[in-house]
């Protein structure tokens, strides 16, 4: 007769069956930040499209009198405004503007009946060139005079910058863009005051016309970007991880380029990402005054007129740009974050 041998207890080692989970649990916290931002832009982006949609029907417009002219009866007025679909409860003119926003039809000019999404693919490049030049001029300037203000620290080059930086802070584009004018257009005539070139045409005249207007609306953006770079770094080269490797005989560009510029990067991200609405909405006055042929100059003939399908289509994508340029710095920013980096583990240590 045999006896059965008890059952042995099953024992798991801690690195089984903690290394395929360890890779999730870094994991989590970028996911959950992610999600976080999508849902916070999923949001905005639904407000954004209410608020727009509600502008337009509080307008006290009437487009098909406007359209048909004083001759019109009020059977014509009629007749037009069920073509325009403004018979309809507001509820039903939102879900159906909506609707046919998200297949990318915005409606038609209620006074050109041009399709409003061919209008602003016209004109979108233009402000997204002027967008991304003046974006790039800022992170140049503005890092560049940080980073020579954080190694300066208290030196004459730092003091300069606070002092340049003060002055551009208290300037609206406008103005930086008249003074632009004056200086590169009319007294030393070396650049255009106003036109613009498609880059897909020639893209040197292209810089020509735009170096101006980028310039303008990114002195404003580099000046806030200087600032918070040279906090950030200068804090970060008292940290102890800094200060030891300076010990350990690492020169200090390369401690700063090397270890303490990404670390000081996320808040400098975040400016950016203040700055981008700011950049759009200045294109409004810098269009203006340099003859820009953009979606904000678009926006502002048609509220002259009264037309609001093209007024709501360049609201509305003009948030949506505001609205993915800002989850992109949220990304960037999640991606930077050493806590986030590290896992939910060290996150609580770090907390």
């Amino acid at each position: 007769m045999s006896v059965a041998a008890p059952a042995r207890p099953v024992t798991v080692t801690v690195a089984g069956r903690g290394a395929a989970p360890a890779v999730v649990r870094r994991s989590v916290p970028w996911l959950r930040s992610l999600v976080s931002v999508l849902a916070v832009t999923i949001t905005v982006l639904f407000l954004a499209s209410v608020i727009t949609f509600a502008l337009g029907a509080l307008s006290d417009s009437n487009p098909a009198a406007a359209a048909l002219g004083e001759t019109a009866t009020q059977d014509d007025i009629n007749r037009l405004n069920h073509e325009f679909g403004l018979d309809r409860p507001l509820v039903v003119q939102y879900f159906s503007w909506v609707g046919n926003a998200l297949t990318g039809d915005l409606g038609r000019s209620w006074f050109t009946t041009i399709p409003v999404a061919d209008s602003i693919r016209a004109a979108l490049p233009v402000d997204l060139s002027i967008a991304a030049l003046a974006l790039v001029l800022a992170l140049a300037i503005g890092g560049g005079a940080g980073i020579g203000a954080a190694l300066s620290n208290g030196g004459v080059f730092d003091r300069a910058v606070t002092l340049v930086c003060s002055l551009l802070g208290t300037l609206p584009p406008f103005v930086i863009g008249m003074g632009l004018i004056v200086v590169f257009s009319v007294k030393l005539q070396l650049l255009p005051a106003g036109g613009y070139v498609p880059i897909q045409v020639d893209p040197v005249e292209w810089l020509r016309f735009s170096i101006l207007p980028g310039l303008a609306l990114s002195l404003d953006v580099a000046a806030s970007i200087a600032r918070q770079l040279r906090t950030s770094l200068t804090g970060e080269l008292l940290e102890n991880y800094a200060v030891g490797a300076e010990m350990r005989g690492f020169g200090r560009r390369r401690v700063l380029f090397g270890h303490v510029l990404r670390n000081a990067a996320g808040p400098t991200l975040a400016v950016i990402g203040l700055a981008i609405p700011l950049i759009i909405g200045g294109a409004v006055m810098t269009e203006k005054l340099f003859g820009l042929p953009g979606v904000a100059q678009l926006a502002l003939q048609s509220a002259e007129r009264g037309d609001v399908p093209v007024v709501l289509g360049t609201l509305l994508v003009t948030a949506v740009v505001v609205v993915i340029a800002s989850l992109v710095i949220n990304v960037l920013q999640t991606l930077l974050n050493p806590v986030a980096r590290r896992g939910d583990g060290t996150a609580r240590v770090a907390r």
